[in-house]
Parts: C-alpha cells; sequence; structure tokens
C-alpha cells in the first residue's frame, strides 16, 4: 500500500454486535464492486461511551476514473485519535 495521493474516501462504521461479525465482509464487497480503484491508505478507529462501542475504518482510495471527474487529488493526512477520557 502506498501513501500517494488518493482521490476518494469512503467510510465504513459500526456499533452493534451483528454488524460488526460482518464488518469485513462488507468492505470487502464494496471493494470488490469498485475494482478501479486502489487503496492508498486506511485509519481504524474504535470509539466507545458507557453504552456503545463504535468501530470506524475509513478508506484513501486512487482511481483513474475519479481523477479524471474532476475530483480534487490531495495528499493524504494522518489523523491520530486521542485517548478517550
Amino acid at each position: 500500500m502506498s501513501t500517494g495521493a488518493f482521490s476518494t474516501v469512503k467510510v465504513f462504521s459500526c456499533t452493534m454486535v451483528r454488524d460488526r461479525e460482518q464488518f469485513g465482509e462488507r468492505i470487502t464487497e464494496w471493494l470488490k464492486q469498485h475494482p478501479e480503484l486502489t487503496l492508498v491508505d486506511r485509519v481504524v478507529s474504535q470509539s466507545s461511551d458507557q453504552e456503545f462501542h463504535c468501530l470506524t475504518v475509513t478508506l484513501f482510495l486512487a482511481g483513474e476514473q475519479a481523477a479524471t471527474e474532476g475530483a480534487p487529488v490531495v495528499a493524504p493526512k494522518r489523523v491520530v485519535p486521542r485517548p478517550l477520557r
């Protein structure tokens, strides 16, 4: 996986246990449906409160089709989540 420019950002998130059980399959299926896109980077984060846990996967992708349709191409910015207090 390179850390070059990206043209598309896709965010997947879930909070329910049954959704987390199928989370990887859902992401894989979306990637299969978009073979024109190449994964550039990803950020996985988890947040929670007293009742719920949220898992988020953010994909940074590049592709010829998105870039030629006028989508801005920018370098990825790494965001490091801070611990919850």
